[in-house]
């Protein structure tokens, strides 16, 4: 699995290319919630460069084996905490957050890779007020 530096839109985007593939499909809603939300320009990056932080995600997914698509995160713990640990700057955690969020129940559904993935942001990154406070108003604009 590639770096990328801390706190960088790349390390932050990385992490949003989980939450969509982390159900083993990535489908049109959480597609257009991309472009809907803006996510690139809130993550720092041009939409063309957050497409190809995802497509070099799922190539890191299937160079290094971990790609098992069985409802479950694509990636071992080791891995998701590596990728956790590269954005430690709280306002960062608290966007990446409330985007992966709104992305994980934009088709009302929230898997159980999708689950796992911010379970893991919380727990690494101490935000379980921010998670419920996402869920409850998944309509509010990300600052």
């Amino acid at each position: 699995m590639r770096k990328y530096p801390q706190n960088s839109p790349q390390a932050a985007a990385r992490i949003v290319a989980l939450t969509l593939v982390a159900d083993g499909d990535v489908g049109q809603s959480e597609l257009a919630l991309l472009d809907e939300l803006a996510v690139h320009q809130r993550l720092g990056l041009e939409r063309e460069a957050l497409h190809a932080v995802i497509d070099r995600f799922c190539e890191d997914l299937l160079s290094s084996k971990q790609l098992a698509w069985a409802d479950a995160c694509p990636v071992d713990e080791y891995t998701l905490a590596n990728l956790m640990g590269e954005v430690d700057d709280l306002a960062l955690r608290r966007k990446v957050l409330d985007l992966c969020v709104k992305l994980a129940v934009v088709d009302d559904h929230v898997a159980e890779g999708e689950s796992m993935v911010l379970s893991a942001a919380m727990a690494h990154w101490g935000l379980h007020d921010q998670m419920l406070t996402a869920a409850m108003y998944p309509i509010l604009p990300v600052p």
